[in-house]
């Protein structure tokens, strides 16, 4: 009943702020001294970076997907032989994060696995408050967590935004109430595969997220919590519905399509 009156609170007061509150987050928080951002990817190697891939044990990273190249983190599908099966993977940064600003770049290469579900198609995504990458099961498909979604244009001419949410295992209040769609889209335009697009991610404990898109807010949301479908053969004892999502590990996508990222840095807030 505490959690109810203290969401309560916490929404009136995001509904009356919400519109200065994004001019804000926008003009303001890219403005802060260098030195306070932690660089997430030395560059070289994946030392600090704990791959999950479906089908496989915590630590396995199946026929090298993740790999880290000339600055870059790359998923990448060359030795992927016998196709995808399904091995959704994620690599997650080696500590968690409650309040924090993480910035980094992405786009898309030519490379796409057709076994994978046709929705992957350029796509892919951050998670974000995620549960330990160590107690995901082998054969849990997604991992409890919140998604930054990355898309680029399928189709020329046809509106595919980018910087969406996605929540497997999860729930959020979008527009007063907890919204029961898996994705929620964003405000952004819509850009091209092979363009580096700069993405941003503000979140205040489980309060309030902020999407950006090249420095834009494309997306607001609140109360992150426990909660939804979509995530599979997870451990119950993980999976407690209404559970505030004060703080998580946070996790690079791979789903059968192509993508590098760069730039990979964070802020406590």
């Amino acid at each position: 009943m505490i959690r109810k009156v203290f969401q309560f609170a916490i929404l009136v007061g995001i509904l009356f702020s919400c519109s200065s509150n994004k001019a804000e987050v926008t003009e303001v928080l890219h403005d802060e001294p260098m030195p306070e951002w932690i660089q997430m990817f030395n560059g070289q190697d994946l030392e600090g970076w704990i791959p999950k891939i479906h089908h496989h044990e915590t630590g396995e990273n199946y026929f090298n997907t993740f790999r880290a190249k000339d600055g870059i983190i790359e998923v990448n599908y060359d030795d992927y032989k016998e196709g995808f099966n399904d091995r959704y993977g994620h690599l997650f940064y080696e500590k968690p994060f409650s309040s924090f600003h993480m910035t980094w770049e992405y786009k898309f290469t030519d490379q796409w696995l057709k076994d994978a579900a046709s929705y992957t198609y350029r796509n892919s995504g951050v998670m974000f408050h995620s549960q330990a990458p160590n107690t995901i099961l082998k054969e849990q498909d997604w991992p409890i967590s919140v998604e930054w979604q990355m898309l680029a244009e399928e189709k020329e001419g046809v509106a595919r935004p980018t910087g969406n949410m996605c929540s497997p295992g999860t729930d959020v209040v979008y527009d007063g109430k907890i919204d029961p769609r898996h994705c929620i889209n964003s405000s952004s335009p819509t850009f091209k595969w092979d363009e580096w697009v700069r993405a941003d991610l503000i979140v205040f404990g489980d309060s309030i997220v902020h999407h950006l898109v090249n420095g834009d807010t494309v997306l607001t949301y609140f109360l992150p919590q426990i909660g939804g479908g979509v995530a599979n053969r997870f451990d119950p004892a993980i999976k407690v519905d209404g559970k505030a999502l004060t703080s998580g590990y946070i996790g690079l996508q791979s789903e059968g399509q192509g993508v590098l990222f760069r730039d990979l840095r964070i802020k406590e807030l």
